[in-house]
């Protein structure tokens, strides 16, 4: 019988046939032992010269050969016994060995986490690399993954619906991959960066909870969190919804029992001013925009540490100083900060600039005294100011952004992350799940002096038509906000979603109020205004990334260490060596031509 090396145990004393490749082999002269390894783990094989056809063959395999053996499970010797691993007490006494294939010397390790291995070689073999235990059990609990989420869908009366790969060019935020038509020249279909305009006809359609774990293409840089050209989401939509809320309830169990019972961490919010934003009876917060990028520096804070930003503003109001003579003065206050290097405190000034300030100003609270170049330009008053603000301790430190508001929360709002990394503030252990809600409908463009859309174009104004009409400043306008909202985890955005809009008068007026006719809104996204006139009803969705998601669950910092075959940082599939060039006719049947560079 052929079992599996996770069920050994159950087979002692009897005959079984096992199958793997070669992890390892000791030749002990009287004895060859060989670790033979599947997919569920290690079992020793003990091969004697009274077997002499499988000694024979034992004394010429090496790493990676793919065996076939049969023999008598036993225990080991009590002195014997390898307490490291699962099987560890047990060996397979091989009365025959048949050997299924061959391997040439690795060029890559299969053994270890991949660490004596560069990326880019184990990127160029990861068919090797997912030999790796690490790389097995990834796989693994990436297709548990997929079942708990499809699970709960189900739980929850959503219907699974595939859409078209095959689709049409779409305005998203970044570049579509296309597909050239051959039976139409000139024309071409695009790989589709979510599903958002399928999922919106399917509730035109008459589907009521509509989800999919949907591949999703974009032509974006490559970062550690995010995959070049291909991932997934799981796309859903929900009919008869006027308000954001409602699906944030609908969904939000789900990420707390991925958090929680699928990867076992804790939920905690450890900052103070985001659990103000939880609602009665939850345990997540729905921080608005402007608080979060006033509070955090950013649009998805990590919850699992508090460090927020403090604003100074009026205590340096008739400052002297002129540093701080700025339309905005905010700080931050690092525990235990006092004892960071001179060193240290030059690489968060380096990165400040970096970041478009003029440098970093900070008091260092240690020895009963507060030290620091600026205190002589500060008066007594904004001294003591600060540190009552700040709430300053003997070991803490305080650093100091003075700029417009957008570039200090900008530049302390990095700080944060970079100091929460270096006084060990993230806890893998913990999930800080956060909406961030009351996205702004439109935003200022100083490039080109004039409105521009915030975020999603197509999202629900809230207020509807009578937000719209009763603005008639830019100011009124740019207070407009839209029933959008993003889920945020641990320091990422894992989701985006939004309250649609589905009324074709009101998607009119959005682009009206920026100077586009009816005209131009019909020639860019006629389909979707045609069936919106048809008894359209509300609807709202998410997109959660699940590759991202996963990817914080697991503890991993770079996004291609979760996915079976991705690409290299440059977008380049080493191992399938593509993108690659076609041949001549494949071009003359897409009907496209090639057009050399320019020296």
């Amino acid at each position: 019988m052929k079992i599996a090396t996770n069920k050994l145990e159950e087979f002692l004393g009897k005959e079984v046939t096992v199958e793997g490749w070669v992890n390892s082999r000791r030749d002990h002269g009287g004895l060859i032992f060989i670790d033979l390894r599947d997919f569920d783990g290690v079992i020793q094989l003990v091969v004697t010269p009274e077997t002499a056809e499988a000694f024979k063959l034992a004394e010429s395999v090496r790493d990676e050969f793919v065996l076939r053996a049969t023999g008598v499970m036993r225990e080991r010797e009590p002195e014997l016994v390898n307490p490291n691993i699962p099987t560890g007490k047990i060996e397979l006494v091989v009365s025959g060995l048949t050997l299924l294939n061959r391997s040439e010397p690795l060029p890559v390790n299969t053994h270890d986490d991949g660490l004596e291995s560069s990326e880019e070689m184990r990127l160029k073999y990861r068919y090797l690399d997912l030999r790796r235990p690490k790389m097995q059990k990834r796989l693994k609990r990436r297709s548990e993954f997929y079942r708990f989420i499809r699970n709960y869908m189900y739980e929850h009366d959503f219907t699974e619906i595939t859409t078209p790969i095959l689709a049409n060019s779409s305005p998203e935020g970044a570049r579509d991959f296309l597909v050239p038509s051959r039976l139409h020249p000139g024309k071409f279909y695009a790989l589709p960066q979510a599903p958002q305009q399928f999922k919106q006809l399917l509730m035109v359609g008459g589907v009521e909870k509509y989800f999919q774990i949907a591949p999703c293409f974009r032509d974006e840089d490559p970062r550690a969190d995010r995959l070049y050209g291909d991932f997934y989401q799981l796309d859903f939509e929900m009919s008869f919804v006027e308000d954001g809320e409602v699906v944030r309830r609908e969904i939000q169990p789900l990420y707390e029992r991925l958090a929680t019972e699928f990867a076992g961490k804790k939920l905690v919010c450890n900052s103070e001013v985001a659990k103000k934003y939880i609602p009665e009876g939850d345990t997540v917060p729905r921080i608005p925009f402007t608080v979060s990028m006033d509070t955090y520096g950013v649009d998805k804070p990590d919850l699992r540490y508090g460090m927020e930003l403090i604003d100074l503003t009026d205590v340096f109001a008739d400052t002297e100083f002129k540093v701080f003579k700025q339309p905005c003065v905010k700080a931050l206050l690092v525990k235990g900060g006092a004892g960071l290097t001179r060193r240290e405190i030059d690489e968060f000034t380096e990165q400040a600039r970096k970041l478009g300030a003029g440098g970093l100003a900070y008091i260092l609270y240690s020895e009963g005294e507060a030290k620091s170049p600026i205190l002589k330009f500060m008066s007594e008053a904004e001294i003591d100011g600060v540190r009552e603000r700040t709430g300053a301790m003997e070991g803490d430190a305080v650093f100091f952004g003075a700029d417009t508001r957008e570039k200090v929360n900008k530049v302390l709002g990095q700080l944060r992350i970079s100091f929460a990394d270096r006084f060990g503030l993230k806890d893998n252990a913990e999930v800080a799940l956060a909406w961030i809600v009351d996205f702004p409908f439109y935003e200022w463009d100083d490039k080109n002096k004039k409105l521009d859309f915030g975020h999603n174009p197509f999202s629900m104004p809230k207020g509807g038509m009578e937000a719209l009409t009763s603005a008639k400043t830019d100011e009124e306008k740019l207070a407009i906000v839209a029933d959008q909202y993003d889920m945020v985890m641990n320091g990422y955005e894992v989701a985006s979603g939004a309250v649609r809009n589905y009324n074709p008068e009101i998607m009119y007026k959005v682009f009206n109020i920026l100077g586009y006719n009816n005209e131009y809104v019909e020639a860019r996204f006629g389909g979707m205004l045609s069936a919106f006139k048809f008894g359209a009803p509300p609807h709202a969705g998410c997109a959660p990334g699940l590759d991202r998601i996963f990817m914080i669950l697991e503890d991993e910092e770079n996004i291609r260490d979760i996915v079976a075959f991705p690409k290299n940082g440059n977008g380049v599939d080493l191992m399938m060596n593509s993108p690659s060039t076609v041949d001549a006719v494949q071009l003359e049947e897409a009907h496209l031509a090639i057009i050399p560079e320019e020296d």
